[in-house]
């Protein structure tokens, strides 16, 4: 029998670049970043303030506690998200709680300038996300899985997918799930991100959307994801995504 290499039992096994950078070699966090060599840039898209969060804030707080760039990037600012609130009393109140959020999470925000529950696909917002990702060149983008029954949702992911193609899938491109059989559909994980030690700092990110009552429903729907995942996993709580199969190698961390 050939001799498995420890990069195939990584790939065997559905760790590959995410799992090695925070922890699955069995290096601390604190060893990871000393020995990542080349910062990274991670950007987490959403449609509306709290997607990224309530889908990726783990990741996004494990990345950022390594030393790498995170940024939360919102396609709207969540316009129309409060009842009886205008669009510009609802996006000053939703951009405070996003901005407060990516502050605990220790991320950089950015607005991508479309409007919530409007959102579109046309020749310019093609271009609006392409010239974000160009302008910024990340190393890794996760997105909303597009089988989902939010429309924004849905827009939000096939901007990144076009931005992506036309960029020449040069960065490695996730999928993420938000309230996964209420919104995303036909989710079938292929990564696993152990957050049990960021769980409490993600769910602090969250609450912060007071306008947005997630503290009501958050241990219901987004709790139970995590506790799923991780079990799936093998751990107490766990973030999952698809990692697209064209995606480039992962950038050397040393």
């Amino acid at each position: 029998m050939a001799e498995i290499t420890r990069r195939e039992i990584l790939c065997i096994s559905g760790v590959t670049m995410m799992g090695s950078l925070l922890g699955a070699t069995g290096k601390t966090l604190a060893e990871e970043s000393k020995s990542a060599n080349n910062k990274l840039k991670i950007i987490v898209v959403g449609a509306h303030p709290d997607d990224p969060e309530t889908g990726c804030g783990g990741a996004m707080a494990l990345f950022a506690s390594t030393g790498h760039e995170v940024i939360s990037a919102y396609l709207t600012r969540g316009e129309a998200g409060i009842s009886g609130k205008s669009h510009e009393e609802a996006a000053q109140i939703r951009t405070e709680e996003a901005n407060k959020a990516c502050r605990i999470l220790g991320v950089r925000p950015a607005f991508l300038g479309q409007i919530d529950g409007n959102c579109e696909i046309t020749k310019e917002r093609y271009k609006d996300v392409y010239n974000f990702l160009e302008k910024e060149n990340p190393d890794m983008v996760f997105s909303h899985w597009p089988i989902d029954t939010h429309r924004d949702h849905q827009v939000s992911s096939l901007l990144v997918y076009d931005a992506w193609l036309r960029l020449g899938r040069k960065f490695a491109l996730y999928y993420y799930e938000v309230m996964s059989g209420h919104q995303s559909q036909n989710f079938s994980p292929n990564q696993y991100l152990d957050i049990s030690s960021v769980v409490e700092q993600k769910q602090t990110a969250c609450f912060v959307h007071k306008s947005q009552n997630i503290e009501k429903w958050y241990k219901s729907v987004h709790g139970r994801m995590e506790e799923f995942r991780g079990m799936e996993f093998g751990c107490k709580y766990a973030e999952a995504f698809i990692r697209h199969v064209q995606s480039p190698a992962e950038p050397s961390i040393g």
